[in-house]
């Protein structure tokens, strides 16, 4: 695969993240949600979306794919354990979310299906 087709699909699949990042903010902030951070981390992983509500810090792994099932499958133990190291950083800077019920959720995203909201996706093992 030349490079050039490598970079226009890295570019496709970049938007294609963020829109979906996008609908899942204003799908949780229907749910009552609130964003308090987009793209926590950076290169070898980072934190879809940070929300609140009520007392729980909600830490949102976002996956498009052709079917909800496909997104689903697609948080592996390797992307878990990305995440929560990054969960970790973020904690870090933020102790004062400690006092607060910390989650792990994913939004599933598909064409012409309704978003799918996971409370609870895994465990956090911080």
């Amino acid at each position: 695969m030349s490079e050039a087709l490598r970079s226009r699909r890295a570019r496709r699949s970049g938007l294609s993240g963020r829109r979906g990042e996008w609908l899942a903010v204003a799908f949780l902030s229907l749910k009552g949600y609130r964003l308090l951070q987009h793209r926590f981390g950076g290169k070898g992983g980072e934190i879809d979306l940070i929300m609140a509500r009520g007392n729980d810090i909600v830490f949102v792994e976002v996956k498009a794919r052709a079917s909800l099932d496909d997104a689903a499958s697609a948080i592996t133990a390797d992307k878990r354990r990305l995440i929560e190291a990054r969960i970790r950083q973020w904690l870090a800077r933020n102790p004062w979310a400690m006092q607060r019920n910390l989650r792990a959720d994913a939004v599933f995203l598909a064409p012409w299906r309704p978003p799918r909201h996971v409370p609870r996706v895994f465990e956090l093992v911080l």
